[in-house]
């Protein structure tokens, strides 16, 4: 899953980025509104973590030209505004939830997967692809009902590719979900973690999982 942040403290910033990407999320961090915009405009993602008070773009404008736009991304309010009042314009506005300053990152973490949940079926927060199993919720792999230990990296390139299934995903397309958008997608640390991951999942079983399609990326088959 993938996540904007948008935050002008960046300290507060780094400290959600990396407890986040901890738990095996994407996260995009932008120190603004007009960023967040651009990036929520032009990027995908799972869900917006967005603050209200925000240099050049106040985080209830973001949210109003993102509605305006017709765009559904789960928002969360994640702010120091803590009244009643605030709390009634920032639902009212379109955000799906509001969480005031300072939080429990815990608390920050059960509201995250809530949300993501809203969009995601029951019968899809388990993926599979013939033996291999993948829990979005517990963050727990299997493959032959053996649990595979996975790096947050290898994880989020893996569960991409598992709601990808059977389609071919490009190098591009992967480090763009899995990264954040200053990677340099003409590096081969992609290659290098889908090494990683075949060692993990594909090595001692007959029939591979994670297949290379020459010069385009990679594909899960479970055919």
């Amino acid at each position: 899953m993938r996540i904007l942040l948008v935050e002008d403290e960046k300290k507060v910033a780094s400290f959600i980025k990396k407890g986040l990407e901890e738990e095996f999320y994407s996260v995009d961090a932008a120190y603004d509104g007009k960023e967040g915009l651009r990036l929520a405009l032009t990027e995908e993602y799972d869900l917006i973590i967005l603050d209200i008070m925000l240099p050049v773009k106040d985080g209830f404008t973001v949210l109003q030209e993102l509605r305006n736009e017709k765009i559904s991304i789960p928002v969360l309010f994640l702010t120091a505004k803590d009244t009643l009042s605030d709390k009634v314009q920032g639902l009212d506005s379109g955000a799906d939830d509001y969480l005031p300053k300072p939080f429990a990152f815990e608390e920050l973490l059960a509201r995250v997967r809530a949300l993501l949940r809203r969009g995601t079926s029951e019968k899809n927060l388990t993926l599979k692809a013939l033996d291999l199993s993948l829990d979005t919720q517990s963050h727990t792999v299997t493959r032959d009902n053996a649990i595979v230990q996975l790096t947050p990296k290898e994880y989020s390139i893996l569960e991409y590719l598992l709601r990808n299934k059977n389609r071919v995903i490009s190098r591009t397309m992967l480090s763009e979900h899995v990264y954040d958008y200053h990677f340099d997608s003409d590096t081969n640390v992609i290659d290098v973690y889908i090494n990683k991951l075949r060692n993990k999942v594909d090595k001692g079983f007959d029939t591979p999982i994670i297949h290379t399609v020459r010069g385009v990326g990679y594909i899960i088959k479970d055919k």
